[in-house]
């Protein structure tokens, strides 16, 4: 069983766990958002400020981070072939430090891709996200 702990307020990283949820056909992962009320509680082993740093995940026992999480993740579905090449030697540093950026600036990332692509669900500006059907405004803190 692999646990995923992730951002639920980023837009980009909700579209990716809602999306692997839907090939996970056997429930092998457990999604866990950091927002929840009682996560400290709950999961005392996770750093809720290094977990919106870069993503985390506990498989067998052990902790797994960053692009490691989405290995791990997307085999278990049966399409690692789609991350195969995330532990090709050159690539895998250089997929780390793109992975590093994207996980830093990933609400500035979603708000540009939801304004490109007309998407009207959520309206997101400079890491906020509002979204208009519960009048709720999502900052990060």
């Amino acid at each position: 069983m692999l646990t995923i702990f992730y951002d639920a307020k980023c837009p980009l990283c909700l579209t990716e766990m809602e999306h692997l949820k839907l090939f996970d056909k056997d429930n092998l992962i457990t999604l866990v958002d950091l927002h929840q009320q009682d996560f400290k509680i709950r999961y005392p082993e996770i750093e809720f400020a290094k977990a919106m740093a870069i993503l985390h995940g506990t498989y067998e026992g052990k902790q797994l981070l960053g692009l490691a999480v989405t290995h791990r993740a997307w085999t278990l579905v049966g399409k690692g072939f789609w991350v195969a090449p995330l532990n090709w030697p050159i690539i895998k540093t250089l997929s780390h430090w793109l992975y590093l950026g994207l996980a830093k600036y990933r609400h500035q990332i979603s708000a540009f891709i939801a304004k490109f692509f007309g998407i009207k669900t959520k309206h997101c500006n400079s890491g906020t996200c509002y979204d208009n059907s519960t009048d709720t405004d999502h900052r990060r803190k």
